[in-house]
């Protein structure tokens, strides 16, 4: 699966009341309008004059380090998680993909809790993933700071974000209710449409 993403902040797709009470308005314009919108500025004025100036974001995250790397892997991450998210979401995932989580993790209930459990062991900030091998098999992922599986060959399907600023204006420290938040507006209709399209290109 080959993409060219452009190093933009893209709109969410609802709008920023939407996801309430689940996700506030308030967590999306700090997240999104603040946080996104500050890697994105950063990632634009680290590339300025350099061998990455027409780079996508994919070419940065495996090419770069340090903090280059980290700004542009952040835009990544959070263009995709918000994506996931729907105020009128499919609560289940089903088809492939839900075969390919009871094969790999015995049922949709498992892989929720151990996504979860992986979230809350996480230590500091960073994202738990769940991804796919190039044939369709799944993983959980964790990685910290602006850590994404692509860099291990893998093709990330959801993220949980267990940076503070995801969770932390709704649930303060609280971060197990910001995450069982998420199951709750997590469209596995999108889930469902990135695995298909890695199956796909896997023919």
């Amino acid at each position: 699966m080959t993409t060219m993403s452009k190093i933009e902040l893209k709109p969410l797709p609802y709008d920023y009341k939407a996801l309430e009470p689940h996700i506030s308005e308030q967590t999306l314009l700090y997240h999104h309008d603040k946080h996104l919108a500050a890697y994105v500025n950063k990632t634009l004025a680290l590339i300025e004059n350099t061998a990455f100036a027409d780079a996508s974001l994919e070419q940065i995250m495996f090419s770069a380090d340090g903090a280059l790397f980290n700004n542009a892997a952040q835009v990544w991450n959070h263009n995709f998680y918000f994506e996931q998210f729907s105020p009128t979401p499919q609560s289940k995932p089903e088809g492939e993909l839900l075969k390919a989580i009871d094969a790999g993790f015995g049922s949709y209930r498992k892989l929720r809790e151990r996504m979860t459990a992986e979230a809350l062991s996480l230590f500091g900030s960073g994202w738990v993933w769940l991804a796919s091998d190039a044939h369709g098999v799944l993983k959980i992922v964790s990685k910290p700071n602006a850590g994404n599986p692509l860099t291990d060959g893998l093709y990330p399907l959801l993220a949980i974000d267990v940076w503070e600023h995801a969770y932390y204006i709704d649930y303060r420290n609280a971060r197990v209710e910001g995450v069982n938040a998420l199951w709750k507006v997590l469209d596995w209709k999108v889930i469902e449409r990135r695995y298909a399209e890695i199956l796909s290109q896997s023919k």
